[in-house]
């Protein structure tokens, strides 16, 4: 790779940007030591690992390296033998802790991100290491007393020499013999010395050893003589402390040297995981994505691919950029953009060249998915003025000495990108110069982008297998770039259309336009054409983009309306199931009620026996209500809008007896009564309900369908199967008379093709229920049986599915 070009197309500014996102020093290095590589294998690699680190943080965002430092200068120190300070100590814990959690919970997904894993295998959690400095250290750096049995026993008897020796000077001082001689009443230090602070004049008062004396010399610092040998003790067990402290941490310091390898190769491991973190920190924020990288295709030449979509340049304004599509065919390999001044071809050409090095950086683009590159061995980029007055070079002689250099090392894996061309010098020889150096590219198979002003370069670029022209467009009704680029065609200057907007005189312009050949006016009519078509299709795009966009939103609100129906459809019912309940509560309290009545007939407790009929009246009566009891409440539905029947029946008054269907419960039922006003008293299986008479559709009884098939305007109709219901109730019949029923049930359910049927036996003695699932068993339609669920009948139901 070309240094210069880095320069040159400002990857540096990216690394530095890029290296903002380490969290600590030793990861920072290795970015801002980041190049591009050529290699297909390792770029690969490198993305992966970006995507990895990338999709890890969506999992755990606050996953880090958190307390890592680059402690390596530290363990060199420690290997040579030098002595480590307990603070220096302390930043390899941490280290070795951070590294032990970061490699613990990337293990844990091994599986999901083998490469990051593969990094943090590299990582010695040093857990002995660790737990030798947490012995000796805490938390605040101080050498623990627990550090080694020498230093507790020196730290202990000092602890009690200086409260022996403060006791001593505190009876000095509150002696009645020594007050008028001391200037306060305090003991204090003085070169490490415990001292009293002695009037001056007292001086030959008190025998002691003067270490001290005050700015002014009124006060002397004093050591009196009967705490001399004290403080020579305390001083000795200091020296013997700090002594102590030091071997301890000398021989600290060793263990860390002994290691120092495994340290070094754990501070590594922890960069490259954080430098993958901050790629994919910064892949976030530029709101990037991988692209698709791919080698050389050997079957064509160059066999370079650059698919770019929605591609933006890192460095501007992501708020203003605008977004460029750059997509050249198998069959070309150059690419000549034309346009105005100030239209976006340096943009351009900087994108493009900018977004190969991040992307064989191992970095996510600024640029949609599906983007394609080829890794180039080599890129090479001549853009902007380098002209020199030290050097005395003009911007021709500049850009000329770049192209030189380029053109001694470019091949066919290379990527060149130039900018104006043979500009600087006398257009004419600039032109050939500019096509000369292109054709010698184009020969060697080089994929070039170049930007031109060059009317001759288009004619080149349109005539020429492998080279292609693009433009880039400008608003002339606003003077300024939209900064698409378009490929395909060429751009045109719009110099004649700049300066009539801006004001300048209609007979000028005319002259300057007598002075264009007629063949190149049409040709700029002719592309001013297809660049006004163009603009209009995409503004189609964009309504219909937009339309697409309202159709969607219309599409979201319709959903939350359905779910809210549903909503409402739900709490209808439960509110259904709740009226139910309390209806089943009240036939309860009903059956309780007549068998107290039966305990009261009893002879005991009346003067007179009950008639034989009473007695049966009320059994039955009980009988009943216990079947109604057993017999589970129906699910309600509250179904939406369907199409009306085929055959809608006649319509009358509705009286007594007659069928009738009831939407809300998606059932048939019949009309027991007729209330004041609307309200109509409808019994639908074993349940009464109470419903408005408009709501009900009338159907026509089984008498009445029989007298309308035998009337003569009838005619002939073909017998159709009509479903006997999903229930079969058998409770209180013998078994001689509920399995015929049975056979016949089954028979005409499974032809009017219900899937499952319910058969309410009850519970009884169990003998009827053995009877029906024996029956059940031997039955050919029948696939399987179980008994209801407890809240629907349990062992008193028997479910029963058909073979299909």
């Amino acid at each position: 790779m070309d240094p210069d070009t880095y320069r040159i197309l400002e990857l540096n500014k990216i690394i530095e940007r890029l290296a903002g996102y380490a969290a600590f020093s030793a990861s920072e290095m290795l970015l801002r030591a980041l190049e591009p590589s050529g290699d297909l294998e390792e770029v690969l690699r490198r993305q992966q690992e970006t995507t990895e680190a990338r999709n890890l943080l969506e999992a755990q965002s606050h996953l880090g390296v958190g307390g890592a430092r680059d402690v390596r200068p530290h363990v060199q120190d420690a290997a040579r033998g030098s002595t480590l300070r307990p603070e220096q100590l302390l930043d390899i814990r941490a280290t070795l802790l951070a590294a032990g959690t970061l490699k613990r919970a990337i293990g844990k997904r091994a599986g999901q991100f083998p490469l990051l894993n593969e990094i943090a295998l590299g990582i010695d959690e040093g857990k002995p290491l660790v737990a030798a400095i947490s012995r000796v250290l805490s938390d605040e750096g101080e050498v623990l007393d627990s550090a080694s049995e020498k230093l507790a026993r020196i730290r202990q008897e000092l602890q009690s020499t200086r409260a022996r020796l403060q006791d001593k000077l505190q009876s000095l001082v509150t002696s009645s013999q020594y007050a008028s001689y001391l200037q306060e009443p305090i003991i204090t230090m003085r070169g490490g010395r415990y001292v009293l602070p002695i009037k001056a004049e007292y001086k030959g008062r008190i025998q002691g050893i003067v270490h001290d004396q005050s700015a002014s010399g009124a006060t002397l610092f004093i050591e009196p003589l009967p705490t001399v040998e004290i403080n020579n003790r305390i001083r000795e067990l200091e020296l013997d402390e700090r002594d102590e402290v030091r071997r301890i941490l000398s021989e600290l310091s060793a263990l860390v040297g002994a290691e120092a390898d495994r340290l070094i190769w754990t501070v590594e491991a922890l960069a490259q995981l954080d430098a993958a973190f901050a790629k994919a920190r910064y892949a976030s924020a530029l709101r990037a994505s991988a692209p698709h990288l791919v080698d050389f295709d050997p079957k064509r030449t160059p066999g370079s691919t650059i698919r770019l979509y929605s591609a933006r340049h890192p460095l501007l304004d992501p708020q203003t950029v605008v977004p460029i599509d750059v997509e050249l065919d198998e069959e070309t390999y150059s690419l000549v953009i034309t346009g105005p001044n100030t239209g976006g071809k340096t943009v351009t050409l900087k994108t493009i060249g900018l977004l190969a090095l991040m992307a064989q950086c191992g970095l996510h683009i600024p640029a949609a998915e599906g983007s394609t590159l080829t890794v180039f061995r080599a890129i090479y980029a001549d853009i902007g003025d380098e002209q020199s007055i030290e050097q005395s070079l003009s911007t021709f002689s500049a850009h000329l000495r770049r192209i030189i250099r380029i053109l001694a090392q470019a091949d066919q894996h290379a990527l060149v990108l130039l900018d104006e061309l043979g500009s600087g010098t006398d257009p004419a020889e600039g032109a050939a110069i500019a096509r000369a150096i292109l054709t010698e590219l184009l020969q060697r198979g080089v994929t070039t982008f170049v930007a031109t002003h060059y009317p001759e370069l288009k004619l080149f670029a349109h005539s020429t297998p492998g080279v292609r022209n693009a433009s880039v467009e400008f608003d002339i009704e606003t003077l300024s770039p939209t900064y698409h680029l378009i490929i395909g065609l060429p751009g045109r200057s719009n110099a004649l259309a700049i300066a009539q907007r801006l004001g300048l005189p209609e007979r000028v312009i005319e002259r300057a336009r007598s002075y264009i050949g007629a063949a190149d006016l049409q040709a700029d009519d002719l592309l001013d054409e297809i660049h006004r078509t163009r603009q209009e299709i995409r503004q189609a795009q964009a309504r219909l983009v937009a339309a697409e966009a309202e159709v969607q939103a219309l599409r979201a609100e319709l959903q939350a309306r359905l779910e809210s129906i549903e909503e409402e459809r739900r709490a209808i019912i439960e509110e259904a199931r709740a009226q139910a309940q309390a209806e089943l509560e009240a036939v309860r309290a009903e059956v309780e009620a007549l068998r107290r009545r039966l305990r009261r007939a009893s002879p005991p407790e009346r003067e007179a026996a009950p008639s034989p009929e009473e007695l049966k009246d009320v059994e039955a009566e009980v009988e009943s209500l216990e079947e109604l009891l057993e017999a589970p409440v129906e699910p309600v539905t509250v179904p939406l809008p369907a199409a009306e029947p085929a055959e809608a029946a006649p319509l009358r008054a509705l009286r007594p007896g007659d069928r009738v269907y009831v939407p809300g419960l998606n059932a048939e039922g019949e009309i027991i009564a007729l209330n004041s006003g609307d309200d109509v008293e409808v019994r639908v299986g074993q349940l009464r309900v109470r419903v408005d008479a408009d709501s009900l559709e009338w159907r026509a009884s089984a008498g009445e369908r029989e007298a309308e098939e035998t009337s003569p305007e009838a005619g002939i109709r073909v017998p159709h199967p009509e479903s006997p219901g999903v229930e079969l109730y058998l409770r209180g019949y013998t078994i001689e008379d509920a399995l015929p029923m049975l056979e016949e049930y089954l028979d005409q359910a499974y032809l009017a093709g219900l899937p499952w049927v319910r058969i309410v036996h009850g519970k009884g003695t169990g003998r009827l229920r053995q009877a029906v699932r024996e029956h059940l068993r031997q039955h050919p339609l029948v696939k399987e049986y179980k008994p209801a669920p407890g809240s629907e009948g349990g062992e008193g139901v028997t479910i029963v599915y058909f073979a299909s």
